[in-house]
């Protein structure tokens, strides 16, 4: 008898406890856009700012291009070598958080040697077939277009190889203008967009 009171006691102690837990679960606020973006900044910098030569800077990055490279590593579209784990771990309502976040920030300005011949160079090409989606020197991306002013050189190199070793698709838009350029060309390109301040 008295076991019974027991059992009958600790059973709705145990659905009033597991009640309240829930009801502290639905009640939580979610993380804000500034919180989730924080976990970028081991790799990314502060704010999006990077700091070291293999990383991209996310400041000033356009949401759409944010959320778009998110999904492509979540879905192994994209090749990474930790990004994709890492999308995995997050929404589509997160990742739209941190995009608004990063496009918030202003662009992180690099201090890097770069080759003058090879900017002016690139600075033509730039204007003749890439300013319709790499608007403003490449300062803003039309739609998901990513933002290249400031990159880190050789970020940018890295992504050229995989796109021309299609381990990345590129764009059909990116591919009609890329084919006709010399591997030249593109090195003066990559020296130009990383030049823009």
């Amino acid at each position: 008898m008295q076991q019974n009171r027991w059992n009958m006691c600790f059973g709705k102690t145990a659905v009033a406890a597991m009640a309240l837990m829930i009801s502290a679960g639905a009640g939580a606020i979610p993380p804000s856009a500034a919180m989730l973006s924080n976990a970028c900044a081991g790799c990314h910098g502060t704010q999006g700012a990077s700091a070291g030569p293999a990383v991209p800077s996310l400041a000033g990055q356009s949401k759409e291009a944010i959320v778009d490279a998110m999904n492509k590593f979540k879905s192994g579209e994209r090749p990474s070598s930790i990004m994709g784990r890492l999308a995995k771990g997050y929404t589509e309502t997160d990742f739209i958080a941190m995009g608004t976040f990063f496009a918030s920030q202003k662009i992180h300005l690099t201090q890097q040697a770069l080759d003058q011949k090879r900017i002016a160079k690139g600075a033509a090409l730039q204007e003749a077939n890439c300013s319709r989606c790499h608007i403003e020197d490449g300062k803003e991306g039309k739609d998901d277009t990513p933002a290249m002013a400031s990159q880190w050189l050789p970020y940018l190199q890295m992504q050229m190889a995989l796109y021309l070793e299609n381990k990345r698709k590129m764009p059909e838009k990116m591919a009609e203008k890329v084919k006709p350029l010399s591997v030249e060309d593109l090195e003066s390109l990559l020296h130009f967009y990383a030049s823009v301040k």
